[in-house]
């Protein structure tokens, strides 16, 4: 049975954009006809994740909620957020969805034990948010993977490329930011880190496989496959 997929975005709206367009580009269709119908619920207006996790901010928990009702309202079979430091609050919104919720950290797990089996240390390029919240930590631990991240000089770095006045949700994806993300997957490399992990939905906006010579874990591409299969439909070859 085929469904329609809601995306719960606006965290930032270029990696919603992002999102969406890997959704069309990885499903088998020929013609518009074969393509998903996709509903998207963009809010920029929830607040900052990271802050609400770090205490700094007000919780985006409400408008999240509501996102995912309008997103069932209109029709959605399934609900995908493409923010990961909003998988913070997962759980409560799974326990009130009322259609499926694809997870990006467990699809991601699933993946990497899938088709790198052998990995035993992830590095983590990510928000403060979700490394504070050690989201992937708990996560990739379930199989026996060590997951480390930028100390706490370049995390400051790290989180000014994605949040500064000219960092990726800026608008800002060549130049100083693009080299502080490509500096620090890197330097964790050098720690040991067997493959890195894109643990910010900002961070496949400006780092690429090509740039690092181990295995690129990128969740929004791992959720967008895993959204294609469950609401029916065909994976391009």
């Amino acid at each position: 049975m085929k469904k329609t997929i809601g995306i719960l975005g606006g965290m930032g709206p270029e990696a919603t954009a992002y999102f969406f367009q890997l959704l069309i580009k990885k499903t088998g269709a020929a013609c518009d006809q074969e393509h998903i119908p996709i509903l998207i619920w963009n809010n920029p207006k929830i607040p900052p994740r990271t802050d609400a996790i770090l205490h700094k901010g007000k919780s985006p928990l409400p408008l999240l909620r509501e996102g995912i009702n309008i997103l069932e309202k209109g029709g959605a079979g399934l609900i995908v957020v493409p923010c990961i430091t909003a998988h913070y609050y997962a759980p409560k919104l799974q326990a009130r969805a009322k259609v499926p919720f694809v997870n990006l950290l467990d699809e991601s797990l699933g993946y990497t034990k899938k088709y790198f089996p052998g990995i035993k240390k992830a590095g983590l390029v990510a928000s403060s948010g979700t490394v504070a919240s050690r989201l992937f930590h708990k996560t990739f631990e379930q199989a026996g993977i060590e997951v480390i991240a930028p100390g706490q000089d370049e995390q400051k770095r790290v989180q000014n490329a994605i949040f500064g006045k000219k960092g990726i949700k800026a608008g800002f994806t060549t130049g100083a930011p693009r080299k502080t993300i490509i500096a620090a997957a890197r330097r964790l490399i050098r720690r040991g880190a067997e493959a890195i992990i894109a643990g910010c939905t900002e961070v496949p906006l400006v780092l690429e496989p090509k740039d690092i010579f181990v295995p690129f874990i990128e969740p929004m591409k791992i959720g967008a496959l895993a959204c294609i299969k469950m609401a029916g439909y065909r994976i391009k070859e």
